[in-house]
């Protein structure tokens, strides 16, 4: 009977330290996962994105355009009748090889032949589990990547997948664990910047349509895709303790000014 006991009590003691476990650990695996629209491309003024190619390029390639249209998987039939727009490259090159064309997130100042682009890094909130996008592709053989700098300043290749498929398709790809998001001391989290994306052709792909037609002009040549709708599934839960508010911007401004010399 004593030893019934005994182990019943050792039992109890048990569960007990695994309890007592679990709520230490269960703070720094609690997560808030959200989705996050980064860039949707329906307000062009607001969202200029530039575009650069490869030595082939064909000149005057590639072209960019923002098209009224939209993914129906994502938006059906818009029944609202809102100005859905998404983000139309056009690429031709002179050769087959492995040619690329960036799309670059930017900020634009100037008129007509006066136009000036510059590159704009964009910031994913929170620690990014999850890069998404919707891509329209015409089943050509070529390959699309996301270019992500971290706060070191290094930036990674993440590969979004093929690009040999028909009509829209929705791409999506998990940030590799190497990718780091935080460090050691605070703040502790440290968020990506999205550089852009480059769509990579194969040396035995197609990189022009082929047409009877004798007036078809490059651009009814060129190879198109479109792009809508980028977002993250994101981590934006934060540990709360004594002091946390020491570490936000605006304390640390009233506190200790703009940290220029006087």
């Amino acid at each position: 009977m004593k030893q019934n006991f005994a182990r019943a009590l050792c039992l109890t003691f048990v569960l007990l330290s695994l309890v007592g476990v679990g709520s230490l650990f269960a703070d720094e695996n609690t997560v808030n996962l959200e989705s996050v629209v980064i860039q949707n491309f329906d307000d062009p003024a607001k969202e200029p994105w530039f575009l650069l190619g490869s030595k082939f390029s064909t000149a005057g390639f590639p072209k960019i355009s923002y098209v009224k249209s939209w993914p129906i998987s994502l938006y059906g039939t818009n029944s609202e009748g809102k100005d859905l727009r998404v983000l139309g490259v056009a690429t031709l090159f002179d050769r087959k090889e492995y040619n690329w064309v960036d799309l670059v997130p930017g900020t634009k100042t100037g008129e007509g032949n006066d136009v000036k682009y510059a590159p704009k890094e964009l910031p994913l909130p929170g620690r990014v589990k999850m890069l998404d996008m919707w891509v329209w592709s015409g089943n050509y053989d070529y390959y699309l990547e996301a270019f992500v700098r971290d706060y070191k300043g290094i930036v990674h290749i993440i590969p979004m997948g093929d690009l040999n498929f028909v009509g829209w398709k929705n791409l999506r790809i998990n940030i590799p664990d190497n990718v780091p998001q935080s460090k050691k001391y605070l703040p502790k989290r440290e968020s990506l910047d999205l550089v852009k994306f480059r769509i990579w052709t194969r040396p035995t792909e197609s990189v022009a349509l082929m047409t009877s037609d004798p007036a078809a002009t490059d651009l009814d040549r060129s190879v198109k895709f479109y792009i809508d709708n980028i977002k993250v599934l994101t981590d934006t839960f934060e540990t709360l303790f004594d002091g946390d508010n020491l570490q936000r911007p605006d304390v640390l401004k009233e506190a200790w000014g703009s940290g220029e010399k006087k």
